[in-house]
């Protein structure tokens, strides 16, 4: 039983009175609006109504229920009118997090775009590159690359990036292009912590991991390109976080024929069903600016 139909079915027999007169309103049949009302009554277990061949009058658990009915039915009316008009013009506040460096040049300029668009929504864009447990911190949204492990987070794909090695021009020049990830380990290398020493490739179909050897090592990605820009070696990174750089040719990518696959880029959030419209537009906005991206 549709309860909230059931409601509605009731209040107009009460208005009009008369079944009869109630079906037509509701653009039903007869045999329809009995049916409901008899349900109801049995969910309840009392009757709404006293009947008889002439006349329908409510009960006094009928008129008890009749301002109840009336006030759900309003609430219900109400809530969906709330949430018509957050689709066309959200308001409110959304959290969300992403990883360091994508958060800075992806999520939060499209953020900003996002809240000049809709001035009524109030956005906290946190970047970390830990995992972050969306129900126990209280965040709405997430960007996440890599694997997801979670089956109970809803997941929307944006696309997909690649472990890439890159050296500066300048660097190649001086030491050659290595041919195979083995001659990586003659070379200078700028270590990340992520990455540990040990970067993995593909050769002919099988998972090739290479320990890398280099006088210096750093804990964030930023100012490890930045050193590989410099020249002091060759760097493993993210594909996006070198794209603009090797744009400006001041980067080259090395050994494409032997990286890893490529790793997913996804939205995800919890409750898909239970989204707020602001969350759901906030989730089309990101995919529309985000989606596809490969690089």
């Amino acid at each position: 039983m549709d309860r909230l139909k059931a409601m509605q079915t009731f209040v107009q027999i009460a208005d009009q009175g008369s079944l009869t007169k109630a079906a037509e309103v509701l653009d039903s049949s007869l045999p329809a609006v009995v049916r409901s009302l008899a349900a109801l009554e049995s969910h309840l277990g009392v009757r709404l109504f006293h009947r008889t061949t002439r006349r329908i009058s409510l009960t006094d658990e009928g008129r008890r229920y009749l301002d109840s009915s009336r006030q759900v039915l309003a609430a219900a009316e109400a809530a969906d009118q709330e949430l018509t008009a957050g689709a066309a013009e959200p308001s409110g506040h959304l959290s969300l997090t992403a990883p360091v460096l994508f958060g800075h040049m992806y999520v939060a300029p499209s953020v900003l775009r996002f809240l000049r668009r809709h001035e009524r929504m109030r956005c906290s864009v946190l970047l970390h590159d830990r995992t972050v447990n969306l129900l126990e911190e209280g965040i709405d949204l997430a960007v996440r690359i890599g694997p997801l492990d979670d089956s109970s987070l809803v997941a929307q794909p944006l696309g997909s990036v690649r472990r890439v090695v890159v050296a500066s021009p300048e660097w190649l020049r001086a030491n050659g292009r290595p041919r195979h990830p083995r001659e990586l380990a003659r070379l200078n290398c700028v270590r990340e912590s992520a990455t540990a020493g040990h970067w993995s490739f593909r050769d002919n179909g099988r998972t090739l991991t290479i320990q890398v050897e280099g006088n210096i090592e750093f804990n964030h990605v930023a100012p490890a390109i930045q050193t590989c820009v410099e020249g002091f070696g060759c760097g493993m990174f993210l594909s996006y976080q070198v794209q603009p750089l090797v744009a400006e040719g001041r980067l080259e990518i090395l050994l494409e024929d032997f990286e890893a696959a490529p790793r997913p880029v996804n939205l995800i959030y919890p409750h898909a069903r239970l989204l707020p419209a602001r969350t759901r537009v906030l989730i089309d906005w990101l995919k529309q600016e985000l989606g596809g991206l490969h690089f």
